[in-house]
């Protein structure tokens, strides 16, 4: 027989074919797969009729074995009736590749990667890493070097050494910035008496790397993506001193001179010149100027063994670190006297770097060699993540920034009234009355932590009724600030120092630490701690032990005070932010 006609029952549907039995079974799928579509290599062929093959017709299968003409006898219908499985539609493969992390070449998986690249310790060199981590956060540093095109290894090797971090997900050796910076300093180079390289301080490292950096990196214009002004760079002639330079005004006062001595009992020819008058013997101020590339928090509490100011606070400690008693000689009174010194801030840097002073030398006179030791100092000093910078600074510098604390504070003390209006209206429509105390309440709800305001004051005795203490209530949230600046209109207010923010408060973010874990100062373990970035939560941090990075929040690194033998923050990295000391974030900041 020729040709054998065929019904294939599909699902609902019937499919008649005429099957020529010497094609075999690739020729019967070939046609059906013709008239429904589905794939030969994904049928399934299954007999209806008796006499035909068992189960699921296979691909080899001989026909010849087959009396179709016996079947055709017993069909009803008069063809073959078989059963057909499979689906016509081709299922098709996914429009764009799925690629596994795995398998991305390390430059590109870096980019998708949040987590960053840690540093492979190479032999006490946690002190370098720990830094170079919190360098890597400083945007204007990397373009400076990504600019550098001269000889120095030191920073030659430290810019190759961010662009292989950035292409990595994996630790990388800095092997050849740690060479860099032994050959540059060799005390970094030192070994102990088994030969294995001695722990150095990170401090030391980083100023003397911000020495070395400010001596090469120039070009201001390629690290700001600006041309810079005189004004705005306010003396800084390189990127080290314009990224990370503090401008200290020095004032001397004479203790002894420092007053009217006509009103106490001295003799004039006490003073130096015997033809003056006591009226005119006032030293008068000495004021100088200094660079510093970072500020020094002091925690040992004051100069001299039993000092009794005990310091808590980064605040308390910088201002410790601000003053101080010298001994220098006077001009009028011909001979040394003691001098008071303070010290404010003349010009503000992007980045701020506040060390805490853990380490310092004890004499030892009483051992053999009478050298000393090295102490370390472990109690703690707390730290927020924000640093305000404003009583620090010189009246000049707290002129321009209070002009823009006083607009906050409008923009602050309009929100706050607002706010007071529409809550003290919805009490008004309610169906009971609002008595004076309700106004009082809710007035002091809307403005607490923004402006000073008591109950009490709006109350007025209960004389007053609510219309009266709410246009109380918004006089005294909007009464002026003791503080507060005029500002004419169309008067240019001088920068206050080099690519900050516009509208700058002196607000400075936390967003890198230094830690230094042991109480070996010549001894123990540093560990880098920095802000994340690109993640959507503002908590986010890491932690880097050299090739191990671990993910961390703010709480964790507010926790860095010091005061046991864990971590606790030696080097604080501070960035300019922008932001109003009446932004939520910053609430327990002074205002």
């Amino acid at each position: 027989m020729s040709a054998v006609p065929v019904k294939a029952k599909w699902g609902k549907v019937i499919v008649e074919i005429d099957f020529v039995v010497s094609e075999g079974v690739s020729g019967l799928k070939t046609k059906l797969e013709s008239k429904t579509g589905v794939p030969s290599d994904r049928m399934k062929l299954m007999p209806k009729s008796k006499g035909l093959w068992k189960g699921v017709l296979k691909d080899d299968y001989d026909f010849s074995s087959i009396d179709f003409t016996s079947v055709l006898s017993k069909s009803k219908n008069g063809a073959i009736d078989i059963l057909l499985m499979g689906s016509a539609v081709q299922l098709d493969g996914p429009k764009v590749k799925t690629i596994f992390l795995e398998d991305l070449p390390q430059e590109e998986a870096a980019k998708l990667v949040v987590e960053p690249s840690g540093l492979t310790n190479l032999g006490n060199t946690c002190y370098l890493n720990s830094v170079t981590q919190c360098l890597r956060r400083i945007p204007l540093l990397r373009t400076g070097l990504s600019s550098y095109s001269q000889s120095n290894q030191l920073l030659s090797s430290l810019r190759d050494l961010f662009f292989n971090l950035d292409r990595t997900t994996r630790a990388f050796p800095p092997a050849q910035f740690v060479m860099a910076t032994k050959g540059t300093f060799p005390q970094f180079a030192q070994t102990g008496p088994n030969g294995a390289p001695m722990q150095q301080d990170a401090e030391e490292f980083f100023s003397s790397f911000l020495t070395v950096a400010s001596n090469e990196l120039s070009d201001l214009n390629a690290a700001f993506g600006k041309t810079m002004t005189g004004d705005e760079l306010k003396g800084a002639n390189n990127v080290i001193d314009a990224v990370f330079g503090i401008k200290i005004e020095e004032t001397l006062t004479c203790d002894e001179l420092s007053v009217d001595v006509a009103a106490v009992d001295m003799d004039v020819d006490m003073l130096g010149n015997g033809t003056g008058t006591a009226a005119a013997a006032i030293e008068p101020a000495k004021k100088s100027y200094d660079l510093q590339r970072k500020l020094v928090c002091n925690i040992q509490g004051g100069q001299g063994v039993g000092s009794q100011v005990n310091i808590s606070h980064i605040d308390e400690g910088l201002k410790l670190g601000l003053e101080g008693k010298i001994t220098k000689h006077s001009d009028i009174l011909g001979r040394d006297s003691v001098w008071t010194k303070s010290l404010k801030i003349a010009r503000l840097p992007p980045i701020l770097v506040v060390q805490f002073g853990r380490f310092y030398w004890k004499l030892t006179p009483d051992s053999q060699d009478h050298t000393g030791v090295k102490c370390k100092v472990m109690k703690p000093v707390t730290f927020q993540s924000t640093l305000d910078l404003f009583d620090f600074c010189t009246d000049d510098i707290k002129k321009v920034l209070q002009v823009f604390r006083d607009k906050a504070r409008e923009e602050e003390e309009d929100r706050v009234a607002k706010r007071l209006k529409a809550s003290i209206a919805a009490l008004s429509s309610s169906s009971e009355k609002p008595d004076v105390m309700d106004v009082s309440e809710i007035a002091e709800k809307e403005v607490s932590g923004s402006v000073a305001l008591k109950s009490e004051e709006i109350s007025q005795e209960g004389e007053d009724d609510e219309e009266t203490a709410l246009q109380r209530a918004l006089a005294m949230s909007m009464s002026p600030d003791e503080n507060e600046v005029e500002n004419p209109v169309g008067e240019k207010l001088c920068p206050v120092g080099p690519g900050l923010p516009d509208e700058f408060q002196g607000l400075y973010e936390l967003y890198g630490v230094v830690t230094h874990k042991g109480r070996s100062a010549d001894g123990g373990h540093y560990m880098g701690w920095v802000k994340a970035e690109g993640t959507e939560s503002d908590d986010d941090w890491f932690v880097f032990d050299d090739d191990e990075v671990s993910p961390c929040k703010t709480e964790d690194v507010l926790k860095l005070k010091g005061g046991g033998d864990w971590h606790m923050s030696y080097l604080n990295f501070y960035r300019a932010k922008k932001g109003s000391i009446y932004d939520s974030e910053n609430k327990n900041i002074k205002k």
